[in-house]
């Protein structure tokens, strides 16, 4: 068990390191062909913090480790909104910013009661089967390509704080970076699925429950970086853009992507699941728009984290 805890750890540090390595690596070669910062923080840098995530769905999805795909991304995004929002509040309040509260959350949740619908459409015609299908996972993407063409039409007055990362190494060393990058992060992917599936054979536990705890928080850890760091420097808006972008990527590309490769079985708790995480996303969205400075404080923060201390003792209870 502890080998395995290693290599599950071991592959964590892989695939956050992978990530930072091939944003690096790309943001060099779209500044060679002339692509704009803005452009660059919301599609590289975006997706980067999602890698882990879509790396080890994709991998999961391969190997027909279908309860990991699923839990990995309702554990992430569920630590991603209680966990990470709870403590970066605590740190520092959280003021949100307009086009967050208006689009960007609600769009969120637009994307987590999608995926709630789509796994339930069997029971809703009648069928005794629940699955995510390869037709869902096209709806999730077209919905992903919506979000993209929305954010890319706003005009750059609307977008705040935006992030400027400056390459200052060559074409040869970019090579090396997305090269090594793309290595960690298949292998560490890898390691992490592997080990995963044998922890839980090894404690008979399901793989629902190490992946939607163990695995979630590890492969959350890009966002709980940039979130923290963000409230530190008193730029905590940074830090609710990171987390919605995130949970928004999450379900509609990963998700998408994985149920293409192979469909993806729903039963039982896994709806109830879904649920909580629309319940999750909409706290958030009455947090924003309680009181009229759209700010998450402290006393805030302790109900989210309460929250997901709820959750992780309904995984537990279920085994």
């Amino acid at each position: 068990m502890y080998i395995e805890l290693m290599l599950i750890a071991i592959g964590f540090v892989m695939l956050v390191k992978g990530a930072d390595y091939l944003i690096k690596g790309a943001t060099y070669v779209a500044q060679r062909f002339g692509i704009s910062y803005f452009i660059i923080g919301l599609t590289i840098v975006a997706f980067g913090t999602s890698l882990p995530e879509f790396i080890v769905n994709v991998i999961s999805a391969m190997k027909g480790s279908t309860d990991i795909a699923i839990g990995n991304i309702i554990g992430s995004n569920m630590a991603n909104i209680l966990l990470i929002v709870g403590l970066t509040s605590i740190i520092m309040p959280i003021e949100v910013n307009l086009y967050a509260k208006s689009r960007d959350i609600p769009y969120a949740l637009f994307a987590s009661v999608l995926l709630l619908v789509l796994a339930v459409d069997a029971l809703i015609f009648g069928s005794g089967q629940h699955f995510i299908s390869r037709i869902d996972g096209i709806i999730l993407l077209v919905g992903f390509f919506l979000f993209l063409f929305f954010v890319l039409s706003r005009s750059r007055d609307e977008i705040l704080d935006e992030e400027v990362y400056e390459a200052d190494y060559g074409f040869a060393k970019s090579s090396i970076y997305i090269a090594s990058g793309v290595i960690a992060l298949y292998i560490g992917g890898e390691l992490i699925v592997e080990n995963a599936v044998a922890l839980a054979r090894h404690l008979s536990i399901s793989e629902i429950l190490i992946s939607s705890t163990i695995v979630a928080f590890g492969t959350s850890l890009p966002e709980l970086a940039t979130s923290l760091i963000a409230a530190f420097d008193k730029r905590c808006d940074i830090a609710v853009g990171n987390i919605v972008g995130s949970n928004i990527f999450n379900i509609l590309w990963v998700l998408g992507i994985s149920s293409i490769i192979t469909p993806i079985p729903i039963f039982g708790w896994i709806m109830v699941d879904m649920g909580l995480v629309v319940v999750a996303t909409a706290t958030i969205l009455v947090f924003v728009h309680m009181g009229v400075d759209s700010i998450i404080r402290w006393p805030r923060g302790i109900a989210l984290l309460a929250m997901y201390g709820g959750y992780i003792a309904l995984l537990l209870s279920r085994g």
